[in-house]
């Protein structure tokens, strides 16, 4: 009998109140996840995928509000890099998202909605979430977790504050620690969605929602994610195709049609609470920080796991410079770890588009 290699889309509550690193406890937390493959007897073919800031568990299926294909079918499914016939794959919607987990949106014991009245989040919090998801689905020991970005970020979290929930841990495109520039592009976008009128403080459920806001700070962020070379070769300085200049009211350029229309399309599957409260915890993410200020120490418990890290040449968001410190402070707790730059031209985005390097690279370390 062929394998079960089929989505299959569902919500648990967690069965106990979830410390934050706030100090404050969430009772009630539901994480939404996707399963994929089939999971063995002894329990130890299952890969955790953490998505990114505006992903979601949809990770190699299609998008329940957008009805666009997963945003990693490329790399998740039947002899694909992260191989659905061999492994069970799970992919949850992070804690303070707005795919079904519990988030700014979700009822508070009123049973209106959280919005500001949300507790502070971090990235630990978020995986400290999943682990108690995989202690719901009797999973003690992960065979890799894997992710890039913000996904990279929870990986690297869980081998230093979960070293014994998972063998491999494979973090791409990421870092261990915002910088002041990562931060001040968070900021314009947090300032946007809260210049809205529409925010009204975060209480605009069951009213109109601050979109104009929003679309701005995805627009801004969007930028982050590409290489001056990747929009140059797309776009160069091309106009749109009209005999009139607009000075500004109209996208005269296709540069600006382009990032209207990411911002625009954003808004209808994605939250502004959540936005803002994801991209503070990112911002607050330090793992040296988190222990004792030297970044070796967080992986100091997880020495015995094995790591890979990839970067790409063009991502500026994230740069190889940033990703060799992860690296020099495995090294000096003898981690085993493998390292590689890749080159594409997309920038940031290099690790959810066509770059077969990537695809061997993935598909070697997983096994």
């Amino acid at each position: 009998m062929a394998p079960n290699t089929a989505p299959s889309f569902r919500k648990k509550a967690l069965p106990d109140p979830l410390p934050l690193d706030s100090g404050r406890e969430l009772a009630g937390v539901e994480i939404a996840f996707e399963t994929y493959g089939e999971l063995n007897v002894d329990r130890s073919n299952a890969i955790l995928v953490f998505h990114a800031l505006t992903g979601d568990q949809f990770v190699a299926s299609e998008h329940p509000v957008t009805g666009k294909q997963g945003w990693w079918e490329r790399m998740v499914g039947p002899g694909k890099p992260i191989d659905t016939a061999r492994y069970y794959v799970i992919c949850a919607n992070v804690l303070g998202s707005c795919m079904g987990s519990t988030g700014p949106a979700s009822p508070d014991a009123d049973g209106k909605p959280y919005a500001k009245q949300f507790p502070v989040i971090t990235i630990r919090d978020m995986v400290r979430a999943q682990m108690r998801l995989l202690d719901v689905l009797g999973i003690e020991t992960l065979h890799a977790v894997v992710g890039g970005s913000m996904g990279g970020m929870q990986a690297l979290s869980c081998a230093a504050n979960f070293p014994e929930r998972t063998n491999r841990v494979l973090a791409i495109a990421t870092t261990a620690r915002h910088s002041a520039q990562n931060i001040a592009f968070h900021e314009v976008g947090r300032q946007a969605i809260m210049a809205d009128p529409d925010w009204q403080g975060g209480a605009y459920y069951g009213s109109n929602t601050p979109d104009k806001g929003l679309s701005v700070a995805r627009m801004a962020a969007h930028i982050t994610y590409l290489s001056e070379a990747g929009l140059t070769e797309k776009f160069g300085r091309r106009l749109q195709d009209r005999d009139e200049k607009s000075f500004g009211f109209d996208a005269d350029f296709q540069v600006e049609s382009y990032l209207r229309h990411q911002g625009i399309s954003f808004t209808d599957r994605f939250d502004a609470n959540s936005y803002l409260y994801i991209t503070r915890a990112m911002d607050y993410f330090d793992l040296a920080e988190e222990h004792g200020g030297r970044l070796a120490n967080a992986f100091r418990a997880a020495s015995d796991t094995r790591f890979c890290l990839v970067s790409f040449d063009t991502d500026w968001l994230y740069t190889t410079a940033d990703m060799r410190e992860i690296v020099h402070a495995l090294n000096a707790v003898a981690a085993p770890v493998s390292f590689v730059e890749l080159s594409a031209p997309y920038g940031h985005d290099s690790f959810l588009l066509d770059v077969p390097a990537l695809d061997r690279v993935v598909k070697g370390f997983i096994g």
